[in-house]
């Protein structure tokens, strides 16, 4: 694989847009392209920086390097990244009011070996930034009919879904945003038949802000 495929292939992975690396690296989408799908056998020290760092991988990796006792690797001060795998993106939840769930899937995000999730969403609105996640993140989800009291979870209110912290108090359950600016869902005795937990959420992937 060369160094352009290399870099396109760990792009897509991310779920980064063409637009979203050339933002990090301070370029234009055609010098993005240009990487991609050039025959690059070399490229300047601080390119190949700017781009491990955008791509959370070690220069070696890039460049094909042997990554074992690598001095060029170790001279960045980068560490490798875990084995990744391909999970399901279904769609988007609410970090807001609720929104239906799409469950089509979209594409397929990365998702490192040592996180154990089934399945991701994409998140909409602000509700959830107290947890520091935001609009347009990806949370990981992994599929579980319950939650412990106190922990964030997907869950679908009849037909709409919604990424809220799950508090259980009685004969209530409470859907707790971590935005002062919502107020929180509260369902009581029969109306908790309505909610259905997809997940527990246990990994989120978040762009620099």
């Amino acid at each position: 694989m060369k160094v352009g495929e290399r870099i396109k292939k760990r792009r897509i992975e991310l779920g980064m847009s063409a637009d979203d690396l050339a933002e990090k690296l301070g370029k234009n989408r055609a010098t993005v392209y240009r990487y991609e799908s050039a025959e690059i056998e070399k490229l300047p020290a601080t390119v190949l920086a700017k781009l491990s760092t955008a791509l959370k991988v070690t220069p070696a990796y890039l460049m094909g390097w042997n990554e074992e006792g690598t001095e060029e690797a170790e001279a960045f001060g980068l560490t490798k990244i875990p084995e990744m795998r391909r999970i399901p993106l279904l769609g988007s939840i609410a970090c807001g009011a609720p929104i239906f769930a799409e469950e089509n899937i979209e594409s397929y995000c990365g998702c490192p070996e040592n996180i154990e999730a089934d399945f991701c969403l994409r998140c909409k609105g602000d509700s959830m930034v107290g947890a520091r996640i935001h609009d347009g993140d990806i949370v990981y989800i992994r599929r579980q009919p319950d939650v412990e009291s106190g922990e964030i979870a997907a869950v679908l209110i009849g037909e709409e879904a919604t990424l809220k912290r799950v508090y259980k108090k009685g004969t209530s359950v409470i859907l707790q945003p971590e935005n002062p600016a919502y107020e929180p869902l509260v369902f009581v005795r029969e109306e908790i038949n309505e909610l259905q937990i997809l997940g527990k959420a246990v990994y989120f992937l978040s762009r620099v802000k």
